[in-house]
């Protein structure tokens, strides 16, 4: 079970770090894409987002204290922080790349899961997957060419 915890731990971590990229990138790309960008960026991050509290609700319910701050985000998380502002097409790419880690992440996760038959996280994480690789199938489209 400590490790499904710790695996778990990471995919918040991941997820948050995720969420934050694309909101920070909503509230600054540019350029001539912008209202494409700025929506889809936006739409992004709100996704993401909503699943954080229930990824949190998860962790507590597999009998584990969920970790709630930058440094710990940090720390867990194979998500790089972007200090700079790329252009719109960069910052997709950037995305793609990350959504690739989340996906990972979730993944190490469902396998714990389904070892210690927590058949409900499974089932969330394994929808969780799905989501992400329909994010990662826009993304690459919007990367492409």
């Amino acid at each position: 079970m400590e490790e499904l915890q710790n695996r778990m731990k990471t995919v918040l971590a991941t997820s948050f770090a995720f969420y934050l990229k694309a909101h920070n990138f909503h509230w600054n790309v540019e350029g001539p894409n912008f209202p494409q960008y700025h929506d889809f960026f936006g739409k992004l991050y709100e996704e993401v987002f909503e699943s954080i509290d229930v990824i949190a609700e998860h962790i507590r319910a597999i009998d584990c204290y969920a970790p709630g701050s930058f440094a710990r985000f940090k720390e867990l998380s194979s998500i790089t922080d972007e200090t700079n502002v790329p252009s719109g097409i960069m910052m997709a790419k950037k995305l793609l790349d990350d959504n690739d880690k989340v996906i990972q992440d979730l993944t190490f996760a469902y396998t714990e899961a389904e070892k210690v038959k927590e058949l409900g996280l499974a089932n969330f994480l394994q929808d969780r997957i799905d989501i992400h690789k329909k994010h990662g199938w826009m993304l690459k489209s919007i990367t492409k060419g």
